[in-house]
């Protein structure tokens, strides 16, 4: 039994993998992998506290907590992104 070669980065695998990871952000989904959910609340958190500091309502570096919630966001992204590209695989076989 011979298994096909698939490419490393697929096209049409990326595309549709990349709108998966975006529909991933739904908490409900978040919320069944414990520690993306986690990350996930710190994103939103941080977020909001990045606008606030933003908005002057408190005090602090806007940038510096903008940009870890930028990290984090990315973070949560790629590990959706990274379980929509294993699954769009399985399917593919």
């Amino acid at each position: 039994m011979s298994r096909q070669q698939q490419a490393l980065f697929d096209a049409a695998l990326l595309r549709t993998s990349a709108w998966d990871a975006v529909k991933k952000l739904d908490p409900r989904v978040q919320f069944r992998n414990p520690v993306m959910f986690v990350v996930y609340l710190g994103s939103i958190l941080t977020s909001l506290l990045a606008l606030a500091m933003l908005t002057d309502r408190i005090s602090g570096s806007a940038s510096f907590t903008g940009a870890i919630a930028v990290w984090l966001w990315f973070t949560v992204l790629f590990a959706n992104l990274a379980e929509a590209l294993a699954e769009g695989r399985s399917k593919a076989q």
